[in-house]
Protein backbone atom coordinates (compact mmCIF):
# COMPACT_ATOMS: atom_id res chain seq x y z
CA UNK A 1 0.00 0.00 0.00
CA UNK A 2 3.27 2.61 0.99
CA UNK A 3 4.26 1.95 -2.62
CA UNK A 4 0.94 3.22 -3.88
CA UNK A 5 1.19 6.05 -1.92
CA UNK A 6 4.71 7.20 -3.12
CA UNK A 7 3.63 6.15 -6.80
CA UNK A 8 0.63 8.66 -6.60
CA UNK A 9 2.98 11.43 -4.84
CA UNK A 10 5.47 11.24 -7.72
CA UNK A 11 2.81 11.62 -10.32
CA UNK A 12 1.46 14.88 -8.29
CA UNK A 13 4.70 16.46 -8.28
CA UNK A 14 5.57 15.87 -11.38
CA UNK A 15 1.87 17.36 -12.88
CA UNK A 16 2.69 20.45 -10.27
CA UNK A 17 6.37 20.95 -11.93
CA UNK A 18 4.82 20.79 -15.41
CA UNK A 19 2.15 23.52 -14.20
CA UNK A 20 4.73 25.46 -13.09
CA UNK A 21 6.81 25.58 -16.02
CA UNK A 22 3.63 25.81 -18.25
CA UNK A 23 3.37 29.14 -15.67
CA UNK A 24 6.30 30.89 -16.31
CA UNK A 25 6.78 30.08 -20.43
CA UNK A 26 3.30 32.04 -20.08
CA UNK A 27 4.59 34.91 -18.50
CA UNK A 28 8.17 35.30 -19.41
CA UNK A 29 7.97 34.26 -23.22
CA UNK A 30 10.10 32.27 -25.21
CA UNK A 31 13.17 32.84 -27.25
CA UNK A 32 12.48 32.11 -31.07
CA UNK A 33 15.64 33.23 -32.71
CA UNK A 34 13.98 35.81 -34.69
CA UNK A 35 13.22 38.56 -32.61
CA UNK A 36 14.96 41.97 -33.38
CA UNK A 37 17.67 43.29 -31.70
CA UNK A 38 16.78 46.35 -29.18
CA UNK A 39 17.09 49.51 -31.43
CA UNK A 40 20.46 51.49 -30.88
CA UNK A 41 20.46 55.11 -30.72
CA UNK A 42 22.60 55.90 -33.23
CA UNK A 43 22.40 59.43 -32.70
CA UNK A 44 24.08 59.50 -29.71
CA UNK A 45 24.61 62.58 -28.36
CA UNK A 46 26.01 64.18 -31.42
CA UNK A 47 23.31 62.31 -33.65
CA UNK A 48 25.44 59.13 -34.77
CA UNK A 49 27.38 56.41 -33.59
CA UNK A 50 30.86 55.53 -35.22
CA UNK A 51 31.83 52.25 -36.70
CA UNK A 52 30.45 51.79 -40.34
CA UNK A 53 32.59 50.01 -42.59
CA UNK A 54 35.32 52.17 -44.41
CA UNK A 55 34.29 51.09 -47.78
CA UNK A 56 30.70 51.80 -49.89
CA UNK A 57 30.11 51.80 -52.93
CA UNK A 58 26.94 51.42 -55.36
CA UNK A 59 27.12 48.07 -55.94
CA UNK A 60 28.95 45.21 -53.62
CA UNK A 61 31.03 43.85 -55.95
CA UNK A 62 32.66 46.93 -57.03
CA UNK A 63 34.64 47.10 -53.77
CA UNK A 64 37.86 48.75 -53.98
CA UNK A 65 40.40 46.23 -52.77
CA UNK A 66 43.81 47.68 -51.26
CA UNK A 67 46.44 46.03 -48.87
CA UNK A 68 45.16 45.56 -45.08
CA UNK A 69 46.59 47.64 -42.54
CA UNK A 70 45.46 49.34 -39.49
CA UNK A 71 44.46 52.77 -39.90
CA UNK A 72 45.50 55.54 -37.31
CA UNK A 73 43.28 56.78 -34.69
CA UNK A 74 42.33 60.25 -36.08
CA UNK A 75 43.87 63.34 -34.40
CA UNK A 76 41.17 64.75 -32.05
CA UNK A 77 42.77 69.06 -31.93
CA UNK A 78 41.16 71.31 -29.51
CA UNK A 79 40.39 74.74 -30.42
CA UNK A 80 42.92 77.12 -29.81
CA UNK A 81 42.41 79.78 -26.65
CA UNK A 82 41.18 83.10 -27.76
CA UNK A 83 40.67 81.99 -31.14
CA UNK A 84 37.04 82.58 -33.20
CA UNK A 85 36.40 78.61 -33.02
CA UNK A 86 37.00 79.10 -29.11
CA UNK A 87 34.52 82.12 -28.67
CA UNK A 88 32.14 80.54 -30.82
CA UNK A 89 32.24 77.11 -28.61
CA UNK A 90 32.14 79.54 -25.47
CA UNK A 91 28.78 81.12 -26.79
CA UNK A 92 27.23 77.90 -27.51
CA UNK A 93 27.87 76.44 -23.67
CA UNK A 94 26.33 79.61 -22.62
CA UNK A 95 22.95 77.83 -23.69
CA UNK A 96 23.83 74.62 -23.88
CA UNK A 97 26.22 73.64 -20.80
CA UNK A 98 26.46 69.90 -21.74
CA UNK A 99 28.80 70.78 -25.02
CA UNK A 100 31.64 69.59 -25.41
CA UNK A 101 34.15 69.70 -28.25
CA UNK A 102 35.91 66.83 -28.23
CA UNK A 103 32.94 64.45 -28.03
CA UNK A 104 31.29 66.88 -30.56
CA UNK A 105 34.19 65.99 -32.71
CA UNK A 106 34.13 62.49 -32.09
CA UNK A 107 30.58 61.81 -33.77
CA UNK A 108 31.17 64.39 -36.01
CA UNK A 109 34.20 62.03 -37.29
CA UNK A 110 31.52 58.97 -37.16
CA UNK A 111 28.81 61.23 -38.83
CA UNK A 112 31.79 62.05 -41.89
CA UNK A 113 32.55 58.16 -42.19
CA UNK A 114 28.63 56.62 -42.17
CA UNK A 115 27.54 60.01 -44.60
CA UNK A 116 30.80 59.44 -46.64
CA UNK A 117 29.70 55.79 -47.40
CA UNK A 118 26.19 56.25 -47.57
CA UNK A 119 26.68 58.72 -50.48
CA UNK A 120 29.12 56.22 -52.49
CA UNK A 121 26.23 53.34 -51.68
CA UNK A 122 23.43 55.40 -53.04
CA UNK A 123 21.86 54.98 -49.84
CA UNK A 124 19.13 57.74 -49.54
CA UNK A 125 17.51 56.20 -46.26
CA UNK A 126 20.77 56.10 -44.32
CA UNK A 127 21.36 60.48 -45.56
CA UNK A 128 17.48 61.79 -44.73
CA UNK A 129 17.84 62.01 -41.14
CA UNK A 130 21.41 62.68 -41.17
CA UNK A 131 21.28 65.86 -43.62
CA UNK A 132 19.22 69.15 -43.83
CA UNK A 133 17.07 69.44 -46.61
CA UNK A 134 18.96 71.59 -48.52
CA UNK A 135 22.25 69.25 -48.58
CA UNK A 136 19.81 66.19 -48.66
CA UNK A 137 18.04 67.48 -51.82
CA UNK A 138 22.07 68.29 -53.31
CA UNK A 139 23.50 64.52 -52.30
CA UNK A 140 20.16 62.62 -53.95
CA UNK A 141 20.18 64.49 -57.10
CA UNK A 142 23.55 63.39 -57.51
CA UNK A 143 22.92 59.48 -56.61
CA UNK A 144 20.12 59.89 -59.10
CA UNK A 145 22.33 61.47 -61.78
CA UNK A 146 24.72 58.12 -61.18
CA UNK A 147 21.79 55.98 -61.63
CA UNK A 148 20.36 57.30 -64.91
CA UNK A 149 24.10 57.32 -66.50
CA UNK A 150 24.17 53.81 -65.26
CA UNK A 151 27.41 54.67 -63.44
CA UNK A 152 29.00 53.20 -59.62
CA UNK A 153 30.92 55.19 -57.29
CA UNK A 154 33.52 53.57 -55.29
CA UNK A 155 35.12 55.10 -52.17
CA UNK A 156 37.43 53.70 -49.72
CA UNK A 157 38.08 55.93 -46.69
CA UNK A 158 41.69 54.80 -45.97
CA UNK A 159 42.05 57.00 -42.80
CA UNK A 160 40.57 60.21 -40.78
CA UNK A 161 44.19 61.59 -40.17
CA UNK A 162 42.55 64.99 -37.97
CA UNK A 163 39.37 66.20 -36.92
CA UNK A 164 39.21 69.84 -35.49
CA UNK A 165 36.64 72.27 -35.30
CA UNK A 166 37.07 75.50 -37.54
CA UNK A 167 34.46 78.22 -36.34
CA UNK A 168 31.77 77.78 -34.43
CA UNK A 169 28.60 80.08 -33.50
CA UNK A 170 25.52 80.61 -31.83
CA UNK A 171 23.10 82.61 -34.25
CA UNK A 172 19.76 83.01 -32.27
CA UNK A 173 18.59 79.81 -30.92
CA UNK A 174 20.78 77.64 -33.41
CA UNK A 175 24.61 76.32 -32.99
CA UNK A 176 26.64 76.30 -36.09
CA UNK A 177 29.96 74.02 -35.68
CA UNK A 178 32.13 73.58 -38.79
CA UNK A 179 34.58 70.74 -38.68
CA UNK A 180 37.64 70.57 -40.58
CA UNK A 181 38.75 66.58 -41.41
CA UNK A 182 41.90 65.63 -43.04
CA UNK A 183 41.67 62.04 -44.69
CA UNK A 184 43.25 59.93 -46.85
CA UNK A 185 40.50 58.42 -49.54
CA UNK A 186 40.45 56.44 -52.93
CA UNK A 187 37.34 57.42 -54.92
CA UNK A 188 36.62 56.08 -58.14
CA UNK A 189 33.51 56.37 -60.75
CA UNK A 190 32.75 53.39 -63.01
CA UNK A 191 30.83 53.75 -66.51
CA UNK A 192 28.18 50.78 -66.95
CA UNK A 193 30.81 48.42 -68.26
CA UNK A 194 33.15 48.67 -65.30
CA UNK A 195 35.63 50.80 -67.30
CA UNK A 196 37.22 53.87 -64.67
CA UNK A 197 35.90 57.49 -65.80
CA UNK A 198 37.05 59.14 -63.17
CA UNK A 199 39.57 58.65 -60.24
CA UNK A 200 42.21 56.24 -59.83
CA UNK A 201 41.56 52.76 -58.13
CA UNK A 202 45.31 52.43 -56.86
CA UNK A 203 45.49 56.28 -55.93
CA UNK A 204 45.05 57.62 -52.25
CA UNK A 205 43.89 60.54 -52.50
CA UNK A 206 44.75 63.68 -49.28
CA UNK A 207 41.73 65.14 -48.55
CA UNK A 208 40.30 68.26 -46.99
CA UNK A 209 36.75 68.63 -46.10
CA UNK A 210 35.01 71.43 -44.19
CA UNK A 211 31.03 70.02 -42.71
CA UNK A 212 28.84 72.62 -40.80
CA UNK A 213 26.63 71.30 -38.72
CA UNK A 214 23.84 72.87 -36.70
CA UNK A 215 21.42 72.12 -33.66
CA UNK A 216 18.45 73.99 -32.40
CA UNK A 217 19.71 74.53 -28.97
CA UNK A 218 16.03 74.70 -27.52
CA UNK A 219 15.33 71.29 -28.91
CA UNK A 220 15.14 68.57 -26.62
CA UNK A 221 16.41 66.46 -29.62
CA UNK A 222 20.48 66.07 -29.13
CA UNK A 223 20.83 65.60 -33.09
CA UNK A 224 23.26 67.57 -35.51
CA UNK A 225 22.42 67.71 -38.92
CA UNK A 226 24.55 68.16 -41.94
CA UNK A 227 23.55 71.72 -43.39
CA UNK A 228 26.85 72.84 -45.71
CA UNK A 229 30.02 71.27 -47.00
CA UNK A 230 32.93 72.34 -49.19
CA UNK A 231 36.12 71.21 -49.87
CA UNK A 232 39.94 72.73 -49.68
Amino acid sequence: MSDGYQYFDIILFAMVAAFLVLRLRSVLGRRTGSEKPPPENLMARFGLKPGTPATATDKTDNVVTLPQREAPAAEIIPPAPGGQAAAGIAQIRSVDPGFDAGHFLQGAKGAFEIIVGAFARGDTATLRPLLSDEVYDRFSEAIRHRLDAKETHETTLIAIKSAEIEAAELNGRTAFVTAKFQSDQVNVTRAADGTVIEGEPDHVVEKTDFWTFARNTRSQDPNWLLVATRSA
